[in-house]
């Protein structure tokens, strides 16, 4: 494995780390939001379901915690080993936020211990849920440190380059970049997206398995609503990352569009194949889309690829993570809209069976569409580690021993997931919902 090209070994090891990471990280990130909003409706409605649905998300959510602490340790290792030369020159730069997201981690995980520890420990069930806001807002405020780093490699700033050496460094600056408010906000509530279809996915399946009971029910009501809430307002984000591509990340957004000529009334091409030519065939062409997309106007002058020199455009196989992007993030959006409409829709029954299977689908599907979207802006971001500063092949190691740390992680993850899937199937199926509401005598309750 030595024989093979460290540079390309250290994308793909990095790129499998962050593929397995992103999962538990949007996990940490949205899961304590709907905890919050599941002990906020119960203490609002004095309605024990929505209690108990809180109180088994959070068992699931330290093991998830867990993983995705190890994973996250294995980016900040690779950084050092896998890309030295960026870690050199970008290291001061960027030390502000790696501190920052440390310290919002200690914070969650501090009061994460103490709200697991005090459920009927206080007369005044709302001081219990209070402790869980340092615990949303700790791990939201960590996936916004650390995604400013990544933002600051789309768009650096906050220093000066001399010699290949970083001077007059501003770490405020560097860290509040002009990528940082679109990155840092899609990464949120993509992040709240995924982890309400998940749990809604998980009472659409116990429904569809004959559960009747009302608390399935009210799982499903709030995780449904709350996954269209926030993948609408994922959708306006994206919107708003479309524009800022279009003015500071320009050869991305032509790449994602194989846009190749700069023109106003710039058309939006979905799907399809490029010939030699760059011509686009079997694609669906949207007249003055792209335009409207880059600003809001049918008459905005979008630039093509063709402006930028050869070995500076990003692959143009992006045009498929950005479509795929874009289908999921419309179909995360249609499902929920169909389960609110239900009771206008043919047939009779309240729950049918294909609405059912849709929402179980919310859980991959937003899977999916986290996964092809980092790799539309990573791989959309090439051949740069440092837009504009450094590429990726001057910023890996030559090491030798980057193939055996490959196969090492990959044994890693392979152990923690099938673990973390493990684990999780023996705590819920051990003490199911319905044993644990015969145990707190919940029984009964309206459908």
């Amino acid at each position: 494995m030595s024989s093979l090209d460290p540079v390309l070994l250290s994308r793909i090891l990095t790129g499998l780390t962050l593929f397995v990471h992103i999962i538990f990280a949007s996990l940490g990130v949205g899961i304590p939001v709907m905890i919050a909003l599941a002990e906020w409706r119960g203490i609002r409605t004095n309605d024990p379901h929505y209690t108990l649905l809180a109180r088994r998300w959070a068992r699931g959510f330290v093991i998830t915690v867990a993983v995705g602490v190890v994973t996250g340790t294995s980016i900040g290792l690779q950084l050092s080993l896998l890309w030295p030369t960026f870690m050199r020159v970008a290291g001061q730069a960027i030390a502000l936020p790696l501190f920052l997201e440390t310290f919002a981690f200690f914070i969650e995980a501090i009061f994460l211990g103490i709200y697991l520890y005090t459920w009927d420990r206080f007369k005044n069930k709302l001081t219990h849920l209070l402790l869980l806001i340092p615990v949303a807002l700790g791990s939201s405020a960590s996936a916004m440190f650390i995604t400013t780093v990544n933002s600051f490699m789309n768009a650096p700033q906050g220093f000066t380059l001399s010699e290949g050496i970083l001077t007059n460094i501003n770490p405020i600056a560097a860290m509040l970049n002009t990528a940082a408010p679109t990155k840092v906000s899609h990464v949120l509530v993509s992040s709240y997206t995924l982890c309400a279809g998940v749990l809604g996915g998980l009472a659409a399946y116990s429904i569809l398995r004959g559960q009747k009971h009302v608390y399935f029910k009210k799982a499903l009501k709030l995780t449904v609503v709350s996954t269209f809430v926030f993948a609408v307002a994922t959708a306006v984000i994206g919107d708003f990352s479309g524009k800022y591509l279009a003015k500071y990340q320009p050869e991305k957004l032509a790449a994602g569009e194989w846009h190749f000529e700069t023109q106003p009334y710039a058309t939006l091409v979905y799907g399809g194949v490029l010939d030699e030519n760059n011509e686009v065939r079997y694609g669906l062409k949207i007249p003055y889309a792209l335009s409207i997309l880059a600003g809001n106007a049918p008459n905005t002058e979008v630039i093509g690829l063709n402006e930028f020199p050869e070995d500076e455009r990003p692959p143009l196989s992006i045009h498929y993570y950005f479509d795929t992007m874009v289908t999921l993030g419309g179909l995360l959006v249609v499902i929920p809209l169909l389960y609110m409409l239900r009771k206008w829709l043919p047939g009779k029954k309240a729950y049918p069976k294909w609405l059912l299977i849709g929402i179980m689908a919310l859980g991959p599907l937003s899977f999916t569409a986290i996964e092809v979207g980092w790799m539309y802006a990573e791989i959309g971001r090439q051949p740069w580690i440092m837009r504009g500063y450094m590429k990726v092949a001057e910023a890996a190691t030559t090491a030798d021993y980057v193939g055996w740390m490959l196969v090492l992680f990959i044994i890693l993850y392979l152990v923690l997931c099938f673990s973390c899937v493990k684990v999780l199937s023996k705590l819920f199926r051990n003490k199911d919902a319905m044993e644990e509401m015969r145990a707190l005598g919940m029984e009964g309750g309206e459908p």
